[in-house]
């Protein structure tokens, strides 16, 4: 089962898909729209990919704030992982992305990767970051199930 990995953004979706087996998440790509309103074209494209490669599951990053509120942003991708649950009919895990960002961009530093250049990767390396974090945990509760 191939589960999905996105961080919505207001100009961006990064994409990341899991192996077949669910144990590691990569970097497909960055999905951008002109408009944080126009998604149309975005969830389009989720959608080609979900078939492409026979997505079972979608986790979206959740933009918690650092007190655990949920600001606008979260509001947001809320709203956005309601509509793809209806779009695809595919269950959508809110998933909390709190540091993912800047967690990208130090590996993109640690990578040499040029500051001009790292806008490119960003949100494909966030998506990354929450979808191995949700991997990791359901990983985590099966070890412990099977103890």
């Amino acid at each position: 089962m191939r589960i999905m990995g996105l961080d919505y953004g207001s100009k961006t979706v990064g994409v990341a898909i899991s192996d077949p087996l669910g144990i590691t998440a990569q970097g497909i790509e960055t999905i951008c729209r002109k408009d944080e309103n126009k998604l149309r074209k975005t969830c389009a494209r989720i959608e080609e990919l979900i078939g492409e490669y026979q997505v079972e599951r979608i986790v979206l990053g959740l933009p918690k704030h650092m007190n655990n509120d949920i600001g606008e942003r979260a509001e947001r991708s809320m709203e956005f992982g309601r509509m793809l649950e209806r779009r695809t009919g595919l269950e959508v895990v809110m998933w909390d992305e709190r540091l993912t960002t800047v967690e990208a961009e130090r590996t993109l530093i640690e990578n040499k990767v040029r500051r001009e250049d790292r806008k490119k990767y960003i949100d494909k390396i966030a998506a990354v970051f929450i979808l191995q974090g949700y991997l990791d945990s359901v990983a985590d509760g099966c070890r412990q199930r099977c103890r």
